[in-house]
């Protein structure tokens, strides 16, 4: 199983995102995995955003506050993370993972990962 994530890397505060997170190897609807997005900012630990489940069902870390939804395309085995009201704390390394379980929050749950996206929030 392979991930791939992708997005612009720079963008303006205020402004919104989409990252991209393209999967081989095995289909996003399969019920062994869920999938979710984990982010590293700089000089900080690994900080779980939210996932989706094999079926498609979305949770989220509630620390965040809303700004982010998780969606997939099932034809095209991609996933995405959408990101509103971007600030400069928002910047930081973008991780989409794989979990082995139905709800993975932790980050020991994700056994496959991509190799990261930059994404910078700066004027």
């Amino acid at each position: 199983l392979e991930l791939q994530e992708s997005g612009p890397g720079l963008v303006k505060p205020s402004q919104t995102l989409i990252l991209t997170c393209t999967v081989s190897g095995g289909p996003i609807t399969t019920n062994y995995h869920s999938w979710g997005w984990i982010r590293q900012s700089p000089g900080k630990g690994l900080e779980w955003m939210g996932a989706i489940t094999y079926s498609g069902g979305t949770y989220y870390n509630s620390s965040l506050k809303g700004r982010f939804t998780i969606s997939r395309d099932n034809a095209n085995n991609t996933l995405y993370l959408q990101m509103n009201s971007l600030k400069p704390e928002d910047t930081a390394v973008y991780y989409c993972a794989a979990g082995d379980t139905h709800y993975p929050i932790f980050i020991s749950e994700y056994t496959y990962w991509g190799q990261g996206t930059q994404v910078t929030v700066s004027s």
